[in-house]
């Protein structure tokens, strides 16, 4: 305050403060008001963890614009996003009490509490499955079925889209133990160059690794099933204890993703713009300025179509709503592709606090709106 106003400011404020006590105002005068309170309250820690990845890129909007746009902190949490190998560990990080929430697959989540007695709940459903096998576009293959006799590149034997892909290929008419080869190719370049290199003659990946591919250069054919848009896929979890002993806690962090998905879906470049300035060591290297902004955007235009799906999927009103319905699809899928021996009541998987998705989105839409049109952090 005495940068603010000066030495003579501080003068004058002094005697006003005498001036009250004179008075008989003293401390009630004196007393911070629930803002100054508030104010000086200290930011409680939250820690989320963020499976699958390596890099917290401009791909994960709802989890890192809460950060740069300070909505977590103006809730009164001082929230930290770290990165998993996997949503395997990231729900071990969970169980262990080491981290306060996981943002997972959600043949994950629904693993959790089928297979491994975890009680995780999904507060916000993020996304819908996005994958695809990508084969090149000028290529003969034009169906599913042309992939007969053919190899298939995967990040590893591991992945959650190793069970959607041989689905796929049995929906199709192939045997996926007889009529293809699947083989691990890791991520990224060397998964590209297998496919340049003819050592496969299809990719099984997520919508934002086929984006990276495409940066690179790559002119791809995409093959799916319709029905994986009606499926969930990334989703925000925690403990049932944690919504037992702190709901509003929960809602907040999830009410500061939801505003950030607004914010997403309505100036993508500007959020691109915003990661690289808040988050710098995440910005991509290996070409000029104009072409790393490309392909961020590219990246991220990928990653907001499939939050839109999630969206309308969860009936188009509420952002990060999660349903039974929905997890009850993904739950008939996994019994049917061997993941799992048994099923449980869908609405088990779901936050079970009625109105919470309401609450969550409580918030001035058209503020954020208005915030993202200007590009502006408030």
């Amino acid at each position: 305050m005495q940068q603010r106003f000066g030495r003579q400011g501080v003068r004058g404020r002094r005697r006003v403060l005498a001036a009250a006590v004179a008075l008989g105002l003293g401390a009630a005068w004196l007393a911070p008001g629930p803002a100054q309170a508030q104010a000086a309250k200290p930011l409680k820690k939250v820690t989320i963890a963020l499976g699958g990845v390596t890099v917290l890129n401009v791909t994960y909007p709802w989890l890192m614009m809460p950060v740069a746009l300070d909505y977590w902190k103006s809730e009164g949490y001082d929230v930290q996003v770290i990165a998993a190998p996997g949503s395997v560990q990231a729900v071990q990080q969970l169980a262990t009490g080491n981290v306060d929430f996981a943002q997972v697959s959600s043949n994950v989540a629904i693993q959790a509490n089928v297979t491994n007695n975890i009680p995780a709940r999904v507060v916000m459903n993020n996304s819908v499955i996005d994958w695809a096998i990508a084969v090149p576009s000028e290529g003969s293959i034009q169906r599913v079925a042309d992939l007969k006799g053919q190899r298939i590149g995967i990040v590893s034997l591991a992945s959650g889209g190793l069970p959607l892909l041989r689905s796929l290929l049995k929906a199709n008419g192939l045997d996926p133990d007889k009529d293809v080869n699947i083989i691990p190719t890791g991520a990224g370049a060397p998964a590209l160059e297998a496919l340049r290199s003819g050592r496969v003659q299809g990719l099984m990946f997520w919508n934002a690794a086929i984006a990276g591919f495409e940066n690179a250069g790559a002119k791809l054919r995409l093959l799916r099933s319709p029905d994986w848009a009606r499926m969930p896929d990334f989703s925000l979890a925690t403990l049932q204890r944690t919504i037992d002993r702190d709901l509003a806690m929960v809602e907040a962090i999830a009410r500061g993703a939801a505003k950030a998905s607004l914010y997403a879906v309505t100036n993508p470049a500007c959020v691109r713009q915003l990661h690289w300035a808040r988050f710098p060591e995440t910005k991509p290297t290996g070409g000029d300025e104009a072409t790393l902004a490309r392909w961020d955007e590219h990246l991220l235009a990928t990653q907001v179509s499939s939050m839109k799906a999630a969206f309308e999927m969860n009936g188009g009103k509420l952002w990060g709503r999660a349903t039974p319905e929905a997890f009850g699809r993904m739950q008939d899928f996994m019994l049917d592709a061997g993941l799992i021996e048994r099923k449980l009541a869908p609405a088990t998987f779901v936050v079970g606090s009625e109105g919470f998705f309401e609450r969550v989105n409580g918030f001035d839409a058209q503020a954020v709106v208005r915030q993202a049109q200007a590009c502006a952090k408030s």
